[in-house]
């Protein structure tokens, strides 16, 4: 029994259990290094969304409100590029939202041709550009597109890569929330570094305050005959009672969705706040890090809203211009 490396105990159980590669699916390529390599770690996923006038989500849990009027990329690395295009909301305003989307899936060799995805305001495709709904084989499906609603919300699965890409639309405009393994979001050149979900957005495209949307404590009415006034018809109470329809908690997503509705007085942007934050409860990988409260500056998962006492006025002063305020006939309203 020796001379065969039997046991006299009979048959014994191997250190690894018995493990199939599916080399086109991430997940199995993952666990096989981690058996081979004898470790306990598990691969990471990091999370990026853009919704709204647009509120940038980074792969850190960095939150960022962002001018970036024209073609941005969101994701450019070795295996995912993802490229927004924001157009102004409001005429004569600098506040924009995102119009169109297009993704590229990277051939992977075995697995994938090269597939791209394009998205426009009122057509949300359920295919690729080339007409088809899947990469790779008939049976594998490594990477496909699943239709939620039609017209309104597609998922693309890509299993070779670990990553999950979800598209809306809402109203004219598109809203979008990716997973991706860290290990392959962080895979780029460094002719790539211009890239919104890692970097962020450039200094001169913020808006926000300290990386976290601030809303008042105590706000200024503007005149009634005032461009803001034009562009909504929300005052500060209605856009609150508003966002408090679909977002009962006062995190970040709420105030994006009070900030959205004074800025544009467009309702479908209370919907947009709302899908991404229900597309953060589905990929954020992290639920002690879903919740953003405003100046906060980190994750939190109590449900006290802070203090904040922040002129309305000079926030949308960054978007509208020539007009102005006689102090005589401004009214505070104070936000319950």
């Amino acid at each position: 029994m020796s001379q065969r490396n039997c046991s006299k105990d009979g048959p014994t159980s191997s250190t690894n259990p018995e493990f199939t590669l599916d080399s086109c699916n991430y997940h199995s390529r993952a666990t096989e290094r981690v058996l081979r390599a004898g470790e306990q770690t598990q691969p990471n996923y990091l999370f990026c969304g853009l919704f709204g006038d647009p509120h940038l989500r980074t792969f850190q849990d960095h939150f960022q409100t962002c001018k970036v009027e024209g073609a941005w990329p969101l994701i450019d690395n070795n295996y995912l590029s993802v490229q927004v295009t924001n157009v102004p909301v409001v005429p004569g305003s600098s506040a924009t939202a995102t119009n169109k989307i297009t993704i590229i899936f990277k051939s992977f060799q075995g697995c994938t041709d090269q597939k791209v995805y394009q998205a426009v305001s009122d057509d949300l495709p359920a295919a690729f550009v080339d007409g088809t709904t899947s990469g790779g084989d008939s049976e594998s499906k490594t990477l496909r597109i699943i239709e939620r609603v039609g017209g309104k919300h597609v998922e693309m699965h890509a299993r070779y890569i670990g990553t999950i890409v979800i598209v809306r639309q809402l109203g004219n405009y598109l809203t979008l929330a990716v997973r991706m393994p860290e290990e392959l979001a962080m895979a780029y050149e460094e002719s790539q570094d211009l890239q919104l979900c890692v970097n962020g957005c450039p200094t001169s495209e913020r808006i926000d305050e300290g990386g976290h949307l601030q809303l008042p404590a105590i706000v200024n009415k503007l005149y009634e005959t005032s461009s803001v006034q034009a562009a909504s018809m929300y005052t500060l109470e209605s856009a609150i009672d508003k966002c408090l329809e679909k977002i009962q908690v006062k995190h970040i997503y709420f105030h994006s969705c009070v900030f959205d509705l004074l800025t544009t007085g467009d309702a479908n942007f209370t919907a947009a706040a709302y899908s991404a934050w229900e597309d953060v409860e589905a990929l954020h990988p992290r639920k002690e890090r879903w919740q953003i409260f405003p100046n906060s500056g980190t994750c939190a998962t109590h449900h006290a809203l802070p203090a904040i006492v922040f002129s309305l006025f000079s926030l949308l002063l960054v978007f509208f211009l020539g007009f102005c305020v006689e102090k005589k006939n401004v009214k505070k309203y104070i936000l319950l």
